[in-house]
């Protein structure tokens, strides 16, 4: 299949200290690809790196083949949530979409049909101030939907959600690449990405494994207990707290 992300090489360092190192892979069209790892672990900037939010050191990351600077309408090819694309607290969430909506030069439309998507449209009249941190979760989404994109990058979706929240994230997400949409989501936590991810990717600055989850987690590739996901094939980063 078409790869819709890749990182070749790319590599970011601070004053000398690398917060990621040569990390490749690349993520197929229609697939969902769980970046997984500590805080800490790099997995932010990787993401934050393949929007173009930062500069990598050295190699690069790519949607649909070139940088994401270089794309046309980049709200209508990618959806983005993160920590940091914030929310005016002071207004409703349909106010909010609809400003985003005008920015991606969608039509009005689009907004009833992301408060749908992310189950919001009971709120829509809600000023942000009163979300929850779930609540705030699902307008992230819906403002990355606004475009229509093809492709989807969340940097940790599920914090804030309780058990309830993360069973609709997962069957959203599963939806989504349902309908030939592709996904790249990170996640410090295992089980948020079981039953979800076709593919994982585990990173402590550098890439430890990519793979079906199923490799991870089978035939003495990986240990998951008590809340600590611990490599036991003598790959570099030892054990870490999921």
């Amino acid at each position: 299949m078409t790869a819709v992300v890749s990182f070749d090489g790319f590599s970011k360092s601070y004053g000398g200290d690398a917060v990621v190192r040569d990390l490749s892979f690349t993520v197929r069209q229609g697939s969902v690809v769980g970046l997984l790892g500590p805080n800490g672990a790099g997995k932010s900037t990787a993401l934050r790196g393949l929007v173009g939010l930062l500069h990598p050191t050295a190699g690069r990351a790519t949607v649909f083949g070139e940088p994401f600077a270089a794309l046309s309408s980049p709200a209508r090819r990618v959806g983005v949530h993160m920590d940091g694309l914030g929310f005016e607290t002071g207004i409703t969430a349909r106010r909010h979409l609809d400003i985003y909506r005008l920015a991606a030069g969608m039509p009005r439309s689009r907004v009833d049909a992301v408060l749908e998507q992310a189950d919001l449209a009971a709120h829509a009249g809600k000023r942000v101030h009163r979300f929850s941190t779930g609540m705030r979760q699902r307008l992230g989404l819906a403002t990355a939907l606004l475009g229509d994109p093809e492709l989807l990058v969340l940097d940790e979706p599920a914090n804030g959600l309780d058990p309830s929240g993360i069973r609709w994230l997962r069957g959203f997400i599963r939806s989504f690449a349902a309908q030939g949409g592709t996904v790249l989501v990170s996640s410090h936590q295992l089980a948020e990405l079981e039953q979800t991810v076709d593919e994982v990717v585990v990173m402590r600055r550098s890439m430890l494994f990519h793979g079906p989850l199923e490799s991870l987690t089978s035939g003495g590739a990986a240990t998951l207990e008590e809340g600590y996901f611990e490599l036991v094939d003598g790959s570099e980063g030892g054990a870490f707290r999921a």
